[in-house]
């Protein structure tokens, strides 16, 4: 048997930059930034936008800058620029770096005459035909082609290629709203599945006894949990702690990193799934309805970290009906390795989408005996 060197993991569906990015190539750099820059106003209505570029002075022209602290030595050098932030960075980039710099982003469009990228954008314009040419091998997810002005057809040795090119839009430079209408499409596609992950892993020590297997609706709480998810989500999981006993024939989702509640349980999550988003609910909230996730459903933006609830009770989001998507999945590790297993410090730390209720109490958790009895009396009225 072969051996393997590394530990067999499902790997988030990265790029050079991020999960979604576009080389452009195939015509000047000045005309790849207009229509970056063109789309970027358009796409950041809904979308938050990342650019990637050279800067096009030579070695000899580059000015130094008598006031940064980089001309003196340092490795990196941060800047206020009052209406945006600036890092500058001695040393070598590469595309770990760059991953974690974009993970913010939904889109990252490139100059793909200087930086590759896994999906193309080529322009068909004779002043780079040769340029073009030469390049072939990054053409390996050509999506869109574009004429510019003058051109009618792409060239010939695109057609010989380029495999699916029967298959790819051709548009005119001088049509965007085709352009546009291409990245919207992109990008709506590109909206990660949302799964589930029903929090049953819980010792229940205050409890006394298993918080998930209480009935509150005429079943144990996890499995009515479950099938509300179940309802909204592609795939629906309950998150157990390993070696507990599963009593039911639902989908199983163990706890890989112990000792660390429900912060490893969706860390656990993603580890097995880092392409979708996350809708994680604890169990231990008999008063939560189809209706309070159907509102966090349709709410959801994709475009955060997380979409999540503000409880006034702790003036604070929940983190335990809230969405997570894929971006969180390195940022919940970034946390982690500054000591901190909280899911709701990530919350107040990020940009997240914060929904405000009228029904406040379906928050509310019940951990102790008295909060049962209280409960279910409640649900009998």
């Amino acid at each position: 048997m072969k051996h393997q060197k590394h530990a067999k993991l499902t790997r988030p569906n990265y790029g050079n930059f991020a999960r979604n990015e576009w080389a452009f190539l195939g015509t000047p750099c000045s005309e790849i930034k207009k229509l970056a820059f063109q789309l970027t106003e358009s796409l950041s209505k809904k979308h938050k936008i990342g650019y990637v570029d050279a800067d096009h002075k030579s070695a000899d022209e580059a000015v130094t800058d008598a006031d940064s602290a980089m001309s003196f030595g340092a490795k990196m050098e941060y800047t206020d620029k009052i209406t945006f932030h600036r890092f500058d960075k001695k040393g070598q980039v590469n595309d770990w770096d760059f991953r974690q710099q974009f993970n913010g982003m939904d889109l990252v469009l490139v100059n793909g005459n200087h930086f590759k990228a896994k999906n193309q954008v080529v322009f068909i314009d004779e002043r780079k035909r040769d340029s073009l040419q030469r390049k072939l091998d990054r053409l390996t997810n050509v999506e869109l082609i574009i004429l510019q002005a003058g051109e009618t057809e792409a060239f010939s040795f695109l057609r010989d290629s380029l495999e699916n090119f029967a298959n790819i839009p051709i548009v005119s430079i001088t049509d965007f709203q085709k352009i546009e209408q291409f990245f919207f499409e992109k990008m709506e596609a590109a909206t990660p599945l949302l799964y589930g992950l029903v929090l049953a892993g819980g010792k229940s020590t205050r409890m006394g006894r298993d918080k998930g297997l209480i009935e509150y609706h005429g079943k144990p709480q996890r499995e009515y949990v479950f099938e509300m998810m179940d309802d909204v989500c592609e795939k629906t999981f309950l998150s157990f702690r390993e070696g507990q006993e599963n009593e039911s024939e639902l989908p199983v989702l163990h706890d890989t990193f112990t000792g660390l509640g429900p912060f490893g349980a969706i860390l656990s999550a993603f580890r097995e799934h880092p392409n979708q988003a996350w809708l994680v609910v604890a169990c231990d909230l008999p008063l939560l309805d189809k209706k309070t996730l159907d509102y966090l459903f349709k709410n959801r933006n994709s475009s955060k970290l997380a979409t999540a609830f503000y409880n006034p009770e702790t003036d604070f989001p929940e983190p335990l009906i809230t969405i997570w998507e894929p971006r969180s999945y390195p940022i919940l590790y970034q946390f982690l390795a500054q000591g901190y297993s909280c899911p709701r410090k990530v919350l107040i730390n990020s940009d997240i989408e914060m929904l405000k209720i009228d029904e406040t109490a379906v928050l509310k958790n019940v951990n102790k005996p008295e909060e049962l009895a209280e409960v279910k009396a409640q649900i009998l009225k």
